[in-house]
């Protein structure tokens, strides 16, 4: 294996390099990073976490890693909200603080949320104090196969055609798609994940989909649980903060971008009986209001560790992750999908199991 080469940010005239982990909702953005902190081969790596939503789950699932060299305070979360909304609010701050740091990070990894946009994110590394310390290394952009593959970001011609015949001024618009091709249009590298769920002509046919859409050659690779080499993750010297215009976006002119197309809330659920049997419920409330993610933790009867939960559609992963701690066996779950989302009506169905 390659081993990651040292930079010294304390050096003169060198700034710390940053990469921006992006892609959709699932697409094994966390899995990833915690992969590239496994193999940092004891190089400071902080770590900034965004989240859609109220409740940080991947930060916390970051935090309690158990990797060596991986300190809590190296893990920054932000939530309730998107990078590309908040930036002059929380993330220049944040940046700040690990800059001014008495020994700073040697690389910055940022994973956005799945629905945030990346070229807001990038835009703000101009700003003065920022731009002469810190340099954007490369913009990863994680894309979920399957998904991709069932159609999740194509459009309905049904659909269109009969939003158009009853009201024929009505723009068309495809949030989903808009969101991951912004994520696509601004990467520098594309890593095709999941990709032992779809055989070879399947996977050959998403590499020409996502070809399609790039702006400009990139480079692609495919891979399982996002497991890659860090010296391809890390080290591209892309200079994005430079390259803005070379990376095009739906969103371009807009002065501000607000996710009022997806909606986002945490259902407590109570202490299970099994957990297969809740992981199966998940897949079926997911697929019966068309939830695009479902993710967080609860409590088994019987079993003395937590059960983390992640779920993109009805593709539902499951495993016991770390001791439950006190009395409260009350689980949480992170509920995200287009807006419209019947909150009740979800709420009754994840807690009647």
């Amino acid at each position: 294996m390659n081993s990651i080469a040292p930079t010294s940010p304390s050096a003169v005239g060198v700034k710390i390099p940053v990469t921006v982990i992006t892609g959709f909702l699932g697409a094994g953005k966390t899995t990833l990073l915690r992969n590239l902190l496994s193999q940092a081969q004891g190089r400071r790596i902080a770590v900034v976490v965004n989240e859609f939503g109220s409740l940080g789950i991947d930060g916390e699932t970051l935090r309690s890693c158990g990797i060596e060299g991986c300190p809590d305070e190296d893990i920054v979360e932000l939530t309730n909200g998107c990078l590309c909304c908040t930036v002059a609010d929380d993330f220049l701050p944040t940046m700040r603080a690990l800059i001014d740091r008495p020994q700073p990070p040697e690389h910055i990894v940022i994973e956005t949320s799945g629905l945030a946009l990346p070229k807001p994110l990038l835009k703000a590394f101009g700003w003065p104090d920022i731009r002469t310390r810190m340099t954007v290394d490369g913009v990863i952009t994680l894309v979920d196969t399957p998904a991709v593959a069932a159609g999740r970001f194509a459009d309905d011609p049904e659909a269109i055609a009969a939003q158009q015949a009853a009201d024929p001024s009505l723009d068309h618009d495809n949030p989903l798609a808009e969101v991951f091709e912004d994520q696509l249009l601004s990467a520098d590298l594309v890593v095709l994940n999941k990709t032992d769920l779809l055989d070879e002509v399947e996977l050959e046919n998403v590499e020409a989909e996502i070809t399609a859409l790039l702006p400009r050659k990139r480079v692609m690779l495919r891979a399982v649980e996002g497991k890659l080499d860090p010296a391809v993750l890390l080290g591209l010297d892309a200079g994005a903060e430079d390259d803005l215009m070379a990376r095009p976006s739906h969103h371009d002119g807009a002065d501000e971008h607000e996710h009022d197309d997806f909606d986002s809330f945490v259902v407590t659920v109570p202490e299970q009986n099994s957990a297969d049997a809740f992981v199966k419920h998940l897949a079926k409330v997911a697929v019966q209001f068309d939830i695009l993610r479902l993710k967080g933790f609860a409590a088994v009867k019987g079993k003395p560790m937590r059960l983390a939960v992640q779920g993109v559609g009805n593709r539902m992963r499951h495993a016991f992750d770390k001791p439950l701690t006190g009395d409260d066996r009350t689980g949480r779950l992170v509920v995200i999908g287009q807006k419209g989302l019947d909150r009740q009506a979800i709420e009754m169905a994840l807690q009647a199991l």
